[in-house]
């Protein structure tokens, strides 16, 4: 679909959905090129009133042409996202959502959108690139800590209560690690169905998380893909406007997202010989305020941050095969095995 039709497709449905609206008109959705996982554009609606201009800015999310995940669920985001709207958590307001593909080509939402915010940078890594590599020192010490209180803001949530039941997976098991560590092998026994190459690290490391399952002391909502670029904050004070991304969000043990943001921030740094920007708090700086913010004990972590690792690396197989088809990764850069690396590094730290 040509970006004219898909501009003259969402325009018609808006008038559908508002049709006490005159003059409805629609900007050419425009890419925000953030993220790989769902395809976000961002829109002016304008129309009139008693003659006068009335325009909003909103945001189209729709996935991408080849998921990612073997179950990406538009609608189950957006019911996470609907349901956070109830919640102190700074969320963008859901306006429709789309499940006919037939629309605009696949199915899709709309939500508001969040202005005068930034955010840290994905790629380039943000600490040699954006906003919190522009920071003073202290401005990114409160963005990164902000990030923590946000994440534990969010495991403070009262996630039956907010209606969020439908997060468990019932069919991969009994209880939420259970369900979550055999959703990965599910997940990746799709991915490497497309994959030229045996990944036996990762099928190694899935049947370690299976022999070292504990049970968690406390289940919380994750929010799956805690990470700063996930934030939008005030350019000035660098307060939290915003909360992102929850295409991954689940139930279980509120570490998984402590251990996803430090395997991230390993990627963005020794993985790729970046040194962390000046006011990066310290890996045990992170854990001891995490701690202190949400009143829970992190006892799991090592192994948190291995399930963060085979999480990523799942959806990087196809990323890195397209990516490699079109020439834009250059051929010493292998992102899955950096996973792989880090997860030796980890597992050797754990063996009793």
């Amino acid at each position: 679909m040509t970006e004219p039709e898909l501009t003259k497709r969402l325009a018609d449905w808006l008038r559908e959905q508002m049709p006490h609206r005159r003059a409805l008109a629609v900007t050419e959705p425009q890419s925000a090129e953030r993220g790989m996982s769902t395809d976000t554009r961002h829109f002016t609606l304008t129309w009139g009133v008693d003659g006068a201009p009335r325009s909003e800015r909103l945001v189209l999310r729709r996935p991408p042409e080849e998921p990612l995940l073997p179950d990406y669920d538009l609608v189950r985001q957006f019911r996470v996202m609907h349901a956070l709207e109830e919640s102190p958590l700074p969320v963008p307001r859901t306006r429709w959502l789309e499940p006919d593909a037939s629309i605009i080509g696949r199915p899709f939402y709309v939500m508001d959108e969040i202005p005068g915010c930034v955010t840290a940078s994905d790629f380039p890594a943000y600490h040699i690139y954006g906003t919190y590599f522009e920071a003073t020192p202290e401005g990114r010490t409160t963005m990164w800590r902000r990030c923590v209180e946000t994440m534990a803001q969010v495991h403070a949530l009262d996630w039956r209560q907010l209606g969020l039941s439908f997060l468990a997976r019932p069919e991969h098991g009994d209880g939420p690690l259970e369900q979550n560590v055999n959703y990965l092998e599910h997940c990746l026994r799709w991915a490497l169905a497309k994959e030229e190459e045996p990944q036996p690290v990762l099928e190694g490391t899935l049947a370690w998380l299976q022999d070292h399952r504990y049970t968690p002391d406390h289940i919380t909502l994750c929010w799956g893909d805690s990470r700063m670029s996930n934030i939008l904050y005030s350019p000035d004070a660098y307060e939290v406007r915003g909360v992102l991304d929850w295409e991954i969000a689940f139930l279980g043990d509120h570490e998984a997202d402590l251990g996803w943001m430090l395997f991230l921030e390993w990627m963005n740094t020794t993985a790729s010989g970046i040194a962390p920007a000046e006011g990066t708090p310290s890996r045990e700086e992170t854990i001891r305020h995490y701690e202190e913010l949400s009143g829970l004990p992190v006892r799991n972590l090592r192994y948190n941050e291995i399930l963060a690792a085979v999480t990523l690396a799942i959806p990087l197989l196809g990323i890195t095969r397209r990516m490699r088809a079109d020439g834009t990764l250059p051929p010493e850069s292998d992102p899955v095995q950096q996973c792989c690396r880090r997860i030796t590094e980890l597992v050797s730290t754990t063996r009793e």
